[in-house]
């Protein structure tokens, strides 16, 4: 049985002998669960959750699905394509382990995903504003956070990037001149 005549996939790509499979968003939490429970793949193990920013395309974020059955030990890859406003399905219900990865996405590229339990920002400070992953998030922050020692806290001030301009010509030891 071809998975290609009974799932509606967009597209099939195979990139080192590796399948990926391009999926509508709305249709993603039902391929998923397929690939994990039809006795033909079972893909029961989620490896991992990414997320790449193309900010030129109308859809921007591209979620990676990698899934790994360990009775055929074999890998895949399930894509969609999503932008800002596109809630994703949480496929937290089918993998447990797609909380935290969802949270991860959530925190470095604003990517919304409904019905998860606990939304959360993991990698960034309380208050942060942005998303850092983005390739249009400035490199240097808005702020920056030291600790004091005089007020024995952390304290947040605006970014100062101004030093002098050094050069750093040191002989080296395994050159002879």
């Amino acid at each position: 049985m071809n998975i290609l005549k009974i799932f509606p996939f967009i597209k099939l790509e195979v990139y080192n002998n590796e399948y990926c499979f391009v999926v509508k968003t709305n249709l993603l939490s039902k391929a998923l669960f397929l690939f994990k429970n039809h006795f033909k793949y079972q893909f029961k193990v989620l490896t991992c959750i990414s997320g790449v920013d193309y900010p030129n395309n109308h859809y921007r974020f591209t979620l990676v699905y990698e899934l790994l059955s360990i009775r055929f030990n074999s890998r895949i890859r399930v894509k969609c394509f999503v932008n800002e406003l596109i809630p994703v399905a949480s496929v937290r219900d089918i993998f447990l382990g797609a909380a935290w990865w969802e949270c991860e996405i959530w925190d470095m590229f604003g990517v919304f995903f409904s019905n998860h339990p606990n939304l959360v920002r993991l990698l960034t400070d309380y208050g942060f504003e942005g998303y850092p992953l983005r390739k249009d998030f400035p490199l240097s922050g808005f702020y920056e956070s030291r600790y004091s020692h005089s007020k024995h806290r952390v304290v947040y001030g605006d970014i100062e990037l101004c030093q002098e301009y050094r050069t750093f010509e040191f002989p080296s030891p395994w050159e002879k001149n």
